[in-house]
């Protein structure tokens, strides 16, 4: 439903079925929608985010950013300026919705990994009531591994999805159970605390159970072989069976199949889904988000907003995947509210498959000053379809622009925290969005808290090709980025159609669906970066502001978003890193002694110290390549061509350049900047006459653990096992 990006935090299918128009392949059916966070690319470079800072006075500049840093990770934190200024009910409407939120919080940890939730409460026991030594190494090891559990809701890491291991040993974890004697462990019905006390250190210390929780490697079996919680006792090939058996070829409107579900195999040896509803899967979590939103109806700004937050409600205690739907098309329509929320089973890509949503929230109002300027290119869109490189066939006649807006974020839970989206671009339905338009937002208050944390020449000068490239960035970079940003989303995400014989109800990219739509979403952007309409349409001053970012994504491409990867990783997992390496890697291969003068378009290039850089010698050729492979990327979308995307994906967007690999992370560890950042949230205090709810404010917590303290101690729900 709702759109998110995240730029390697950008934003953000579908069901197995029916043989694609090409190839004859088959794979996922129907996610009728592309992740909710299909836009969504975690920010790997805080000095390359746009800069604009948010218009209203509120803005505190004495604001710390910057809370702490551990592993490789930053903990920052966002203002929401603007949020007093808001009458007495939106500001409860924006409270209730966060409870709502913050209610599924348990949903996206079960999501995860079946034994995330009893890790989690383990380790709160343990922070608790730990009676013993708290200022050893060990416990300073432990304290730095709880962190990252947090971080990444579960024991696997956010962005590889590899299981995190533990500085510390297994005695030691055994030793801190055994000196916190208040703490109540969570055990398993008819299990002993020395059978839990054995399970639980094998889940944390052995890095052979759960090792991966998505894998994506092609020619295995992605769920045996996965440890996420949405599938049980299931194979790739009866999954995959059991979505075709439910494939409606030609039927208008499908429903995103598996959405709200997890797959297993009964007692009987059926396979069935438990729906994540009231009454259901999830049901304490599902029952309480429920109340929550129950509340925010009576606060609700207009009718619109109303019938869709009432839509919302039926969704959860039905469980139906129609109703969604309707939920979606209301929650587009409903353009005129100042708050909104993101809330539901939305980005999939925690599935190997596709099909199913993890609980997503983020609660925000309007900042009317930015969505102005995001509206000028959105009402373009039709004239940016039609002028796009790729086959006349391939274009969409009847462009539905976006209803386009700048959000103030004011909470985020679920799949959205503690990392987040800066952009989202929902529903995820194809034919929804097409018959009744969309929404795409930008996040404004936390781009420009990952501007302001990252405001340093640092990673700049450290990969820039030379010195025209930094006064290039420096200059032009934050508008760039924005720019960039709005026509990935707003253009991108609303461009193409598949080909009029073509049935692609079943998902016949499988395994490529998100990486080949996130790069198509960046061929878009970029080609239109060096287009002189937006000098006409008064975005831009002039065609440096497009060099700008054709030099930004080469840049990280190709060199710095290395810089996530671990030191032995010998290939790229994360679909939008896959993406932009795919699109730069393409354009410099083909690019070889293809400009003007017979150089390379993107030249190589090795200085005295050995460190290498990408230096752009023809941005109009280079244009013209990404043109070329952008019409290639619609082709063979719209007609489902398997093996062109497996060739694409395989040979320009997974393998890594080892010896360029360990450069990357030497350069980058000089600089102690740490590649992956999320939030510490804003705490909205409800203030209480009697029994009544008289104010709401906001306050600014600055310690990430002591926040995931308070949140396991307000929203722990649901049991241990689900």
């Amino acid at each position: 439903m709702l759109l998110t990006f995240r730029f390697t935090l950008v934003l953000m299918v579908g069901t197995w079925g029916l043989a694609s128009c090409r190839t004859g392949t088959t794979g996922p059916a129907a996610s009728t929608s592309p992740s909710l966070l299909s836009a969504v690319e975690e920010i790997p470079l805080p000095a390359l985010l746009p800069a604009p800072a948010p218009a209203e006075e509120d803005l505190d500049p004495d604001f710390q950013v910057v809370a702490e840093q551990f592993a490789d990770i930053r903990m920052l934190r966002y203002q929401v300026p603007g949020f007093g200024a808001l009458s007495l009910q939106q500001r409860k409407l924006l409270y209730y919705l966060t409870e709502a939120g913050l209610s599924g919080r348990d949903i996206i940890w079960d999501q995860h990994y079946n034994q995330n939730l009893r890790v989690r409460r383990t380790l709160e026991g343990i922070l608790t009531h730990f009676t013993g030594y708290r200022s050893s190494a060990d416990w300073f090891r432990f304290l730095e591994y709880a962190k990252r559990v947090f971080f990444a809701n579960g024991i696997h890491h956010h962005a590889s999805t590899n299981k995190i291991q533990p500085a510390f040993s297994a005695p030691y974890l055994l030793a801190l159970i055994a000196d916190s004697p208040d703490a109540r462990w969570p055990l398993m019905e008819h299990e002993t605390t020395a059978q839990f006390i054995s399970t639980i250190t094998a889940v944390i210390c052995d890095p052979k159970v759960a090792p991966k929780r998505v894998n994506l490697a092609p020619g295995q079996d992605l769920l045996q072989t996965s440890a996420m919680n949405y599938y049980e006792r299931v194979t790739q090939a009866e999954a995959t069976a059991f979505y075709a058996a439910r494939a409606t070829p030609n039927v208008p409107h499908p429903v995103a199949q598996g959405l709200n579900s997890k797959l297993v195999r009964s007692p009987d040896g059926q396979l069935t889904e438990r729906v994540w509803q009231a009454n259901g899967m999830y049901d304490l979590a599902i029952k309480q988000v429920i109340f929550w939103l129950e509340r925010a109806l009576i606060e609700a700004e207009d009718a619109a907003q109303r019938a869709a937050l009432v839509k919302l409600i039926a969704f959860y205690r039905t469980g139906e995947l129609r109703t969604w739907d309707e939920y979606s098309i209301l929650w587009a329509a409903d353009t005129t509210s100042q708050t909104d929320a993101v809330n539901g089973f939305i980005n999939v890509s925690g599935d190997p498959l596709g099909y199913r949503g993890a609980f997503e929230s983020v609660v925000s109002f309007r900042d009317e000053v930015g969505t102005r300027t995001l509206q000028t290119i959105s009402r373009e869109a039709q004239w940016f379809e039609d002028h796009s490189p790729i086959d006349s066939a391939y274009r969409n006649p009847h462009v539905r622009s976006s209803a386009a807006r700048v959000i103030t974020v004011v909470n985020e839970a679920g799949d959205a925290a503690p990392v987040t989206p800066i952009s989202i671009k929902l529903p995820n339905s194809p034919w929804v969005r097409e018959q009744h338009g969309s929404k795409s937002v930008n996040l404004g208050n936390i781009v420009h808290a990952y501007y302001e944390a990252g405001h340093t020449g640092d990673v700049l000068e450290a990969f820039a090709a030379d010195s025209a490239e930094v006064r290039r960035a420096r200059q032009y970079g934050s508008l760039a980025a924005t720019l960039y940003t709005d026509l990935r989303e707003v253009i991108g995400r609303a461009s193409g159609q598949q080909a009029p014989e073509c049935d692609l109800s079943g998902e016949p990219l499988q395994a490529y669906t998100a990486t080949i739509a996130e790069a198509r979403a960046d061929l878009v952007g970029l080609y239109y970066m060096l287009d002189e309409r937006l000098i006409e349409m008064g975005t831009m001053p002039d065609l440096e502001v497009g060099r700008a970012q054709y030099d930004a994504y080469i840049r990280n491409a190709l060199l710095v978003q290395l810089a996530h990867l671990g030191p032995q990783k010998m290939q790229l997992e994360e679909r939008q890193m896959r993406s932009r390496q795919l699109v730069a890697a393409w354009a410099y291969q083909h690019g070889r002694r293809a400009g003007s003068d017979g150089r390379d378009v993107i030249e190589r290039r090795t200085d005295r110290d050995g460190n290498t850089t990408f230096r752009i010698t023809d941005y109009e050729k280079l244009r013209a390549l990404l043109g070329q492979l952008l019409r290639e990327m619609q082709r063979l979308t719209s007609e489902g061509d398997y093996e062109s995307a497996r060739f694409l994906v395989e040979t320009y967007g997974v393998r890594v350049d080892r010896l360029l690999h360990q450069q990357v992370l030497r350069r980058y560890g000089q600089l102690n900047i740490p590649p992956y950042q999320g939030f510490i949230q804003p705490r909205l205090v409800p203030v209480f006459q009697a029994a009544t709810l008289v104010d709401v404010r906001l306050e600014y917590p600055t310690d990430f653990l002591q926040q995931m303290l308070e949140y396991g101690r307000d929203y722990s729900l649901l049991p241990n096992a689900n």
